[in-house]
C-alpha cells in the first residue's frame, strides 16, 4: 500500500525491541509500475558453506524457495528481505504487498499448491538503486539473502533445489560499506552511546523533585552532568573514535558527529531512555536498542575488528563508559554483518578540551555545516560550502570534521597555517599537486572495501593510480623543500614554514606501497578488464531482455512503458548477430601474473592450435568452407555449416556424428574429435580461472598487509588537499593569516562575514567591513543599532572567523589576533518546539541558561535580542540580569546586540563594557540608508517603522483632532 505524506526522514524511527512510529513516506515523482521475470532465472554458482536450519512450518506447505524466504523472514522479523533468485532479488508475502508499490515495481501473485503468494522483483544490477531507496530514503533495515549451491545431499534434503538461500548481511543506514548511493563527500556514522550504570545516576527523589511542566521536552537537572561514553565508527572507511561526554552536552555532540544511525543499550533505566530520546527525536535521529554481552565489555574484545591492538598503555586511558559504548558499538556490527571479516582504525580518543565546542545551536545559528533553513549539509550559504576548495572526497570528509571540531592545539594550528602559507606563496608547487590529487581516489574507502574481501580489479588499478599519485606528490615535496639544499640565509620564520611541510611529507610511506603498486601494475591486464565490464554488460542486457520478453507476454501497456530509458538502451546493445560463435575469453590478469598462469595460457595457446587444426582439416574433408567449431551451453560443443551443400556421404568416414540441428541453410552435428578437444579448453579455462583467483586473492591479501600504511597516506593526502583548497581560498578571497595566542583577547581589523560577503558580491553590492577588539579591557560590546543595520552579521562574522582561525583557515579581514576559544555559543533567531510545549520565548530562556551555566573566561559568546517576546519590562530585566552574570561571573568575551537602549544606561558602571552602534543615514526627501558601519555609542532609534514601510506595509498615520 503506498503512503503519502512527510518524507520518513523527517520523524524518528526506532529500530530494535521497539519499532516506534511508522514514517511516512512521500511519493515522487508519477505514479509507474514495472514487472519481472520470475520463471526459469539462470542460477549462481556459489558454493554451500551450510543451509538455513529448518524451523518448524507453522503455515500451509509453500515451494521449497517461498518457504525459506518465510523461514528468513522469521527469522530476520524487523528487516525487509531480499531474496536472491537467479538474474533477480524478490520480495515475498507482506514485504512484497508494502514496498512494491514504495518500489515502484509491480505485485504479483505467485500461483502454489498453498495458495497464492503475494511477490515482487527486480534484477540483481539494481540492488543498489533499491537499497537507497530503503535504506536512506525510508530507513528501513535490510536483510540479503544470497544463493548457495548445495551438495548432493543438501539437494536431497530440499527436495532436489539446487541452491540454498542463507541472509549473509542486514544492511541498515548506519553500516552502509561500499553501497554505490553512498554520498562520497560525507562519513557514514553510525554512533553508540551508553550510559553509567544504575548505581552511578542520581537518585529517582533528585529528579522527582523537578516540577514536570518545567521539565516536559527537557532534560532534568539532576542527569545533565551524568557521564555516557560515545562511540561512533564509519565502516566504509575503517574510522573508529570514543569520547567521554554527558548527557547535556549529547545533541551537540550528535550534531558535530552527524550519524545515519544511534544504538542504545536496550535496559537503559527509563528517567534516562526518556532524557536521551527527548533530545535524540528533537533532531529526528533514526534510533536501533542492541544489547551487550557482558562478556564483552573489555576492550581486548575488540582486537579481532582491529587493524592493530590497542596497546595497553592506552587502554588504561579509555573510562569505563567509553569502553562500554564501544562494545555495544562493535557487537551492533558485528550482529549486522553476519560473520563477514572487517579490520578497522585503532579507536581514537576524543578528548573536549581538544577541540573547540560548538553547541548544536551555534552549529545551525552560524550556519557552519548546513543553513539554518533546512538546507542539506555542505549546501550552499553553509560556511562548509563557502570555504570548501578541495578536490578529493576524502578531503571535504576531513574538512567537514575539522570545520565541526577546530583545534585548540597551537602547535597544530600553526603548523596547518604554515601549510597554507607556503602553498599561497608556492603556486606552481599547489597546482601541480592539485593535479595528481585529482588523479588519486577514495584510498580510505578503497582499502576498507579490501579488508572486508570486497575489493575488485577495478579497486586494484584504483589503488594503483593513488599510490602513484601519492610517489608524484613525495618527489614533489622532496623537489621543493630538500633541507640539504636549503641556504643559511632562509629566516627562521620561513624554516618553520618548511619544517611543517616537511613533517607532513615525512608522515608517507613510499616503499611498501610502491612495491604493492608494481605487483598491480604487473598483474592487471587492463585492456582485459574493459572487455569484462562490456561482457558483464552484455549478461545484464540479456536480463532486462528476458523481463522485457514477460512483459510483452503478459504485461500491461502499463508495465511495458514502465521500463527504464537505461534498460531499453541496454537491451539495444544487445547483438543481433548470431551469438552461438565462440567469443574470446577476456582474462583479467596477465598471462606473467604467476609462472603457473603463464604455463597455463600456454597449454591452452596449443589445444586452440589444434582446434584450428581440426577445423582446417573437417573443411578439407567434408569439402565445407563455411565449417565452424562452436559451444553452446545447450547444444555443447558442436559443427556448424552454413549453406544448402549436402555433406552427408562425406560424414559417413565420421562414423560417429550425429546432427543436432539442421534447417534450410545449416546444419549442426556433434562430432567426437571436437567434443573431446572442446572438453580439455574448457578444463583449461577453469584451471586458469581459479589461478586468476588465486593470484587475485595474492594482491587482495597484500592490500590489507599495506592496510595502516596505506590508511596513514591517505590521510596526509587529504591534509595536503585541505591546505591546497585553503591556500586557494585566500588567494580568491584575499584572506590574511590569524595570529593565534593562548591571550583572551580577540582583536580583528576589517573584519568580514565569509558567506554574506560572497552573497552581495553576486548581487553587485559590497560588503562593509567592520573592526572587532574584546578582551581584558573591553570584555562586552553592548550593541544598538536599526533593524538591518548589520548588527546580527557583525555577530556571527566575528565568530566564524574564530572558528575558521582554529581550524587552520586564512580569514576574512585585514588584520586578526585571536586568543583561543573554548567555546562558542549563540543566542540568535527565533523558534519554538511545540511538540515539546516549549514557547519561542521558553527556547529562548533555555539557551540563554545553557550559555550562563557553561561558558568560561575563554569562551565567546554572542547574543543577539535577549528578553523578546515579553513585555519591554521584563525584557530588560532579563538581558540585564545576562549581562551581569556574563560580567562578573562567565567573564568571557561577549558580544550583546539588543533594541532595548535602557539596558546601555544601567550598565555605565561596569568598567569593561563598551558600548557600540549602527546608523541610518537620512536625507532631505525622507530617503534613507543604513551605515553598516559600527561607530562607539549608543543609537536609541531602530527605525522599525521604516523598515516596515522597505517591507511593503502601508502604515496609518491617524489625524489627530485640534486641541
Amino acid at each position: 500500500m503506498a503512503l503519502s505524506g512527510t518524507p520518513p526522514y523527517a520523524y524518528p524511527y526506532h529500530h530494535g525491541s521497539s519499532r516506534g512510529m511508522t514514517p511516512k513516506i512521500q511519493y515522487r515523482g508519477a505514479k509507474s509500475q514495472a514487472t519481472i521475470s520470475f520463471d526459469d532465472l539462470p542460477q549462481n554458482t556459489f558454493t554451500a558453506e551450510h543451509s538455513i536450519p529448518q524451523t518448524e512450518d507453522v503455515g500451509p506447505a509453500y515451494p521449497t524457495v517461498v518457504q525459506q524466504a518465510r523461514n528468513n523472514m522469521r527469522k530476520f522479523d524487523k528487516c525487509v528481505l531480499l531474496t536472491r533468485v537467479g538474474g533477480f532479488y524478490e520480495l515475498y508475502f507482506e514485504h512484497a504487498e508494502k514496498y512494491g508499490p514504495l518500489l515502484n515495481i509491480k505485485v504479483a501473485q505467485k500461483k502454489t499448491a498453498a495458495g497464492s503468494v503475494p511477490m515482487a522483483g527486480f534484477p540483481f544490477y539494481q540492488l543498489d538503486r533499491f537499497l537507497k531507496i530503503l535504506v536512506q530514503d525510508l530507513n528501513e533495515f535490510v536483510a540479503i539473502s544470497e544463493e548457495f549451491a548445495n551438495d548432493a545431499s543438501g539437494t536431497v534434503k530440499s527436495g532436489g533445489l539446487l541452491f540454498d538461500r542463507r541472509v549473509t548481511r542486514t544492511i541498515t543506514p548506519g553500516t552502509l560499506i561500499d553501497e554505490k548511493f553512498m554520498d562520497p563527500y560525507e562519513n557514514n556514522f553510525l554512533l553508540a552511546l551508553c550510559p553509567p550504570g544504575p548505581g552511578d545516576l542520581p537518585h529517582y527523589s533528585e529528579i522527582e523533585k523537578v516540577p514536570a511542566e518545567l521539565t516536559k521536552g527537557s532534560i532534568p537537572r539532576p542527569l545533565m552532568s551524568t557521564s555516557i561514553g560515545l562511540a561512533w565508527l564509519d565502516l566504509s572507511t575503517g574510522v573508529f573514535s570514543t569520547q567521554k561526554s554527558t548527557i547535556g552536552s549529547l545533541a551537540s555532540a550528535a550534531a558535530r558527529i552527524g550519524p545515519r544511525e544511534i544504538v542504545l543499550v536496550d535496559d537503559l533505566e527509563d528517567a534516562v531512555k526518556q532524557s536521551i530520546l527527548g533530545i535524540l527525536e528533537q533532531h529526528r535521529h533514526l534510533v536501533t536498542y542492541h544489547s551487550v554481552p557482558t562478556q564483552a565489555l573489555s576492550m581486548s574484545s575488540w582486537t579481532p575488528m582491529l587493524e592493530t591492538e590497542v596497546p595497553a598503555e592506552l587502554q588504561s586511558t579509555f573510562t569505563n563508559e567509553e569502553v562500554a559504548a564501544g562494545s555495544l558499538l562493535l557487537a551492533y556490527v558485528k550482529d549486522r554483518l553476519q560473520g563477514l571479516g572487517i579490520k578497522l582504525q585503532p579507536p581514537i580518543r576524543r578528548q573536549e578540551k581538544e577541540t573547540m565546542s560548538i553547541d548544536k545551536n551555534s552549529m545551525r545559528a552560524l550556519e557552519i555545516l548546513a543553513t539554518s533553513k533546512g538546507g542539506m549539509a555542505g549546501g550552499k550559504g553553509s560556511l562548509l560550502h563557502t570555504v570548501r576548495r578541495t578536490v578529493t572526497k576524502s578531503g571535504t570528509r576531513l574538512l567537514r570534521d575539522w570545520i565541526a571540531s577546530p583545534s585548540m592545539s597551537l602547535q597544530v594550528i600553526n603548523s596547518r597555517l604554515d601549510v597554507v602559507t607556503l602553498f599561497l606563496e608556492d603556486r606552481a608547487l599547489r597546482e601541480d599537486i592539485i593535479g595528481l590529487l585529482r588523479r588519486s581516489y577514495d584510498s580510505q574507502r578503497l582499502v576498507q572495501k579490501f579488508s572486508l574481501g570486497r575489493g575488485d580489479a577495478d579497486d586494484l588499478i584504483s589503488l594503483l593510480r593513488t599510490i602513484e599519485a601519492t610517489n608524484g606528490i613525495a618527489s614533489l615535496l622532496k623537489a621543493h623543500y630538500n633541507f640539504s639544499e636549503v641556504g643559511s640565509t632562509m629566516s627562521s620564520l620561513d624554516r618553520e614554514h618548511r619544517q611543517s611541510l616537511q613533517h607532513l611529507s615525512c608522515r608517507l610511506w613510499l616503499e611498501e606501497p610502491k612495491a604493492l603498486a608494481a605487483r598491480i601494475a604487473d598483474a592487471i591486464d587492463e585492456d582485459g578488464l574493459l572487455e569484462s565490464h562490456r561482457i558483464e554488460e552484455t549478461e545484464n542486457a540479456n536480463i532486462v531482455s528476458m523481463a522485457q520478453g514477460v512483459l510483452q507476454k503478459e504485461g500491461s501497456s502499463d508495465d511495458q512503458a514502465a521500463m527504464s530509458r537505461l534498460s531499453r538502451s541496454k537491451v539495444k546493445q544487445k547483438t543481433s548477430t548470431d551469438h552461438e560463435v565462440e567469443e574470446e575469453d577476456a582474462w583479467v590478469l596477465r598471462r606473467s601474473a604467476s609462472p603457473m598462469l603463464e604455463g597455463l595460457h600456454e597449454s591452452l595457446d596449443g589445444v586452440r592450435q589444434n582446434k584450428a587444426s581440426l577445423m582446417s582439416r573437417l573443411r578439407e574433408d567434408l569439402d565445407a568452407p563455411s565449417l565452424t567449431l562452436r559451444y553452446t551451453p545447450g547444444l555443447g560443443h558442436y559443427c556448424h555449416v552454413k549453406g544448402p551443400k549436402d555433406i552427408t556421404s562425406s560424414l559417413k568416414k565420421y562414423g560417429a556424428a550425429r546432427d543436432v540441428k539442421t534447417t534450410k541453410s545449416t546444419r549442426a552435428f556433434h562430432q567426437s574429435e571436437w567434443t573431446s578437444l572442446g572438453s580439455k579448453i574448457d578444463q583449461a579455462k577453469l584451471r586458469i580461472k581459479v589461478e586468476e583467483q588465486r593470484v587475485f586473492q595474492l594482491l587482495r591479501e597484500q592490500v590489507v598487509v599495506n592496510l595502516v600504511k596505506l590508511r596513514q597516506n591517505a590521510v596526509v593526502l587529504d591534509e595536503l588537499d585541505i591546505g591546497c583548497s585553503f591556500a586557494t581560498l585566500a588567494e580568491e578571497q584575499g584572506l590574511v593569516r590569524p595570529v593565534l595566542n593562548s591571550s583572551l583577547d580577540l582583536k580583528i581589523v576589517g573584519g568580514r562575514h565569509p558567506t554574506v560577503k560572497l552573497g552581495l558580491e553576486e548581487q553587485g553590492r559590497a560588503f562593509v567591513s567592520n573592526d572587532c577588539s574584546i578582551g581584558e579591557n573591553e570584555r562586552i560590546w553592548l550593541i544598538t543599532g536599526p533593524n538591518m543595520a548589520g548588527k546580527s552579521t557583525f555577530l556571527r562574522q566575528n565568530a566564524l572567523i574564530c572558528v575558521l582561525a582554529q581550524v587552520g583557515s586564512f580569514v576574512p579581514a585585514e588584520h586578526a589576533e585571536i586568543g583561543l576559544v573554548d567555546q562558542i555559543f549563540t543566542r540568535v533567531g527565533s523558534a519554538d518546539d511545540l511538540f515539546r510545549d516549549q514557547s519561542t520565548f521558553m527556547v529562548e530562556m533555555m539557551e540563554t541558561a545553557a550559555i550562563l551555566n557553561q561558558a568560561t573566561a575563554q569562551s565567546f559568546v554572542i547574543m543577539d535580542e535577549i528578553g523578546r517576546g515579553t513585555t519591554p519590562e521584563d525584557g530588560i530585566a532579563v538581558g540585564f540580569a545576562c549581562l551581569h552574570h556574563l560580567y562578573y561571573k562567565n567573564r568571557c568575551r561577549t558580544l550583546f546586540a539588543t533594541h532595548f537602549h535602557a539596558l546601555a544606561d544601567m550598565t555605565k558602571g561596569l568598567e569593561h563594557l563598551a558600548c557600540y552602534c549602527t546608523d541610518v543615514a537620512e536625507r532631505p526627501g525622507g530617503s534613507f540608508s543604513f551605515e553598516h558601519r559600527l561607530r562607539k555609542g549608543v543609537n536609541r532609534s531602530s527605525h522599525a517603522l521604516k523598515v516596515a514601510r522597505l517591507a511593503g506595509m502601508k502604515l496609518w498615520e491617524p489625524t489627530l483632532p485640534n486641541g
